[in-house]
């Protein structure tokens, strides 16, 4: 089969870029995407500045830095609708300023509700993340977006750029000096990409054949499909839990191992950086074994490694030769660190192959399929944090997140595997047996 036909199908028959122009157009979204990732993550650095100033509240700081998140979330589906209807080069290089100049404004704030409004504006840099999934995909076979994917995906990065080098930069000009490099980067990236990158083969082949644009309702179909609310269960784990970690970590290393913030600081470092670098790893295994293959073992390894977590540890007295004997159990702190940086591992993994599903069963609608699934995604990093809290409070047992975790990876692997079984009993059509198309 030609690799032509891996692409998505529109009225004309999209040209087969070449090895050069995909590593290109693959280097630029990667590019792309760590810069908008480093933004999106500005406010855990600046946020602690602008509350001593402002005088906030802990829960209006906690919106001030949650805004966004949310808006960075919930924008996905739109921007990921957009870059399939007029192509990622327009619509990454317009977030992108537009995101510039909100993170400029913010320096201009004076009141808290201005600060909300120029967060709202900051958030929509998570939502470039969709916006790359459909531009990155229609350079790729489908043989080779799981690695595509996998590589574009590793541009998340970008916090850990934020968290190394926006603390230097505000110590040396302020908040608001920070911001405006922050900004001015950004409108550079903007302009970089819109002049280096080229219009994606797809939506050449539609502009030379003048073919009108796809409807919404036609791109809006397939979230009918239940399997697309299954690939967002998946991420809503993946992703969603991963973030919520990488935020609820340094918290749990103060409280249960009595460390000090920046110890704290590093060992959650040591979880969420797999994150980044073993993604592309994870889409290149779904080229390989398939994403179904994968997603088995992340979930079971997930599942196993955060019922170990979750065990709160106490003492117990065992009745010895010479009279009662204290036993203490516990994770000891290499233990658990060691524990969440598999973790980690396992969860990048996931992430690329709940990715590697999206362009082989939606080729025609990665944007659509791929914003919802990245929006549920996004807002399991919003909403589990605040569960995790009440579960603090309700509890009063430091490791009741991890179950909650344990129980929610559970179900979504016993819902992924009752959904392959009735596949291959025949309730639901396959897709064929290519490993492509697993899941």
């Amino acid at each position: 089969m030609p690799e032509s036909r891996s692409m998505n199908k529109t009225p004309a028959t999209p040209t087969i870029p070449s090895a050069s122009e995909r590593r290109r157009a693959l280097a630029l979204s990667t590019f792309a995407f760590a810069i908008c990732f480093a933004v999106w993550t500005l406010f855990s650095i600046i946020g602690l500045r602008i509350k001593q100033e402002l005088g906030l509240s802990e829960a209006q700081f906690g919106l001030l830095v949650a805004t966004p998140v949310l808006t960075g979330s919930l924008s996905r589906l739109a921007l990921g609708l957009w870059a399939e209807r007029h192509g990622g080069r327009l619509v990454f290089a317009l977030q992108m300023g537009v995101t510039a100049l909100a993170v400029w404004l913010l320096t201009m704030a004076e009141s808290y509700p201005m600060f909300l409004l120029a967060a709202l504006g900051l958030g929509l840099a998570g939502g470039s993340f969709s916006i790359g999934v459909s531009y990155v995909s229609r350079w790729y076979p489908a043989r080779l977006q799981g690695t595509a994917l996998g590589i574009y995906g590793a541009g998340n990065v970008g916090a850990a750029l934020t968290s190394f080098v926006a603390p230097f930069l505000v110590a040396a000009i302020g908040w608001e000096g920070t911001a405006r490099v922050y900004a001015a980067v950004l409108g550079a990236s903007a302009l970089l990409f819109w002049v280096l990158a080229r219009t994606d083969p797809v939506h050449e082949a539609r502009r030379e054949a003048a073919a009108r644009p796809i409807s919404l309702a036609r791109q809006l179909a397939p979230l009918k499909d239940l399997r697309v609310w299954r690939f967002s269960a998946y991420y809503f784990f993946v992703f969603g839990g991963f973030v919520a970690l990488a935020s609820f970590l340094p918290r749990y290393y103060v409280g249960a191992y009595g460390l000090d913030l920046t110890t704290a600081g590093m060992l959650t470092t040591a979880y969420a950086l797999p994150g980044a670098v073993f993604r592309a790893f994870g889409g290149w295994m779904s080229d390989r074994r398939g994403a179904r293959y994968v997603l088995y073992r992340v979930f079971a390894a997930s599942a196993l490694l955060l019922a170990l977590m979750s065990f709160p540890g106490g003492s117990f007295l065992i009745a010895g030769i010479s009279g009662p004997m204290r036993l203490d159990l516990a994770l000891p702190l290499w233990g658990f660190a060691a524990l969440t940086m598999l973790l980690g591992f396992a969860m990048s993994l996931g992430s690329a192959a709940v990715y590697k599903h999206i362009p082989v069963y939606y080729p025609e609608h990665v944007g659509a399929v791929g914003g919802l699934v990245g929006m549920i995604g996004g807002l399991g990093g919003f909403f589990l944090p605040i569960a995790f809290g009440l579960l603090l409070d309700l509890t009063d047992i430091w490791t009741a997140p991890f179950l909650l975790l344990t129980l929610m990876v559970t179900g979504t692997l016993w819902w992924m595997h009752a959904s392959i079984r009735r596949m291959e009993s025949g309730a639901t059509q396959m897709p064929g047996r290519n490993p492509q198309l697993s899941g």
